[in-house]
């Protein structure tokens, strides 16, 4: 989905996970815990009807970060921030974020380095929960998902690699696979999480305000620790094969 970047890496050779063993493995646990927990209903030990539908708001719950709970005090709810990173509502959720990691972390990490990646993934992605914590402190709904963190490293990405073209579908042009460089797609998701989050009720739904609160620590975090460097920028296709293919 992205051209073919030229980018330096670390010292560190490649392992059997390829070039971002930190994003696969996140993929990885992601997946993991989605699929032994209550909302992929691959469990029959959860039930069926009501008693899956107790299970996951339980398991939510447990796992999730309550903002209520949270600001109380509790030692048990202090680490759901993290906790939360790796809990999905369902499998939509699950793929959607899974999708946008796989496509702006692997180069990212690749940029960062594993380490560094894995702290600023961790990082950013408890800090967005927060944020939107503070902001809805008397909310008893369970806050759950990856996307703050995914959303911290879109804002990464945009400032590392933002002339990499990105193959977008857009619903007004009937999903048709159009390609943008990052500096289009990427603040144009950005104003949308905006609007968004402008009409978003104080109930269940997505935390917008999550979104904007990652993928503006990503941002600053890319701009402070890289912007005295040289960013990538893109190797040229080879003129026999045109563009290089996703």
């Amino acid at each position: 989905m992205i051209r073919n970047w030229r980018v330096t890496l670390g010292g560190a050779g490649r392992s059997l996970w390829g070039p971002a063993p930190v994003t696969y493995g996140l993929i990885a646990l992601c997946s993991l815990v989605f699929v032994i927990g209550p909302a992929s209903g691959l469990d029959p030990a959860y039930g069926s009807g009501d008693a899956a539908l107790a299970a996951q708001r339980a398991w939510f719950h447990r796992w999730g970060v309550v903002p209520a709970e949270l600001f109380e005090g509790s030692p048990s709810a202090a680490l759901t921030p993290a906790t939360a990173l790796f809990v999905h509502g369902s499998w939509v959720h699950l793929l959607g974020n899974m999708l946008f990691l796989y496509v702006f972390g692997v180069m990212t990490e690749e940029r960062m380095g594993r380490v560094q990646f894995l702290l600023f993934y961790v990082g950013c992605g408890c800090l967005a929960l927060l944020g939107y914590a503070a902001a809805n402190a008397d909310s008893e709904q369970s806050l759950v998902g990856a996307s703050g963190a995914i959303s911290a490293v879109l804002g990464a990405f945009l400032f590392l690699f933002p002339g990499a073209r990105v193959t977008s579908l857009l619903p007004f042009l009937f999903f048709l696979p159009l390609r943008f460089p990052a500096w289009v797609v990427l603040p144009f998701w950005a104003a949308l999480q905006w609007l968004a989050a402008g009409r978003a009720s104080d109930g269940p739904g997505v935390a917008y305000l999550a979104h904007l609160v990652g993928f503006g620590l990503g941002l600053v975090f890319a701009w402070v620790r890289f912007g005295r460097t040289t960013r990538v920028r893109a190797a040229p296709a080879p003129a026999p094969e045109g563009e290089n293919q996703p």
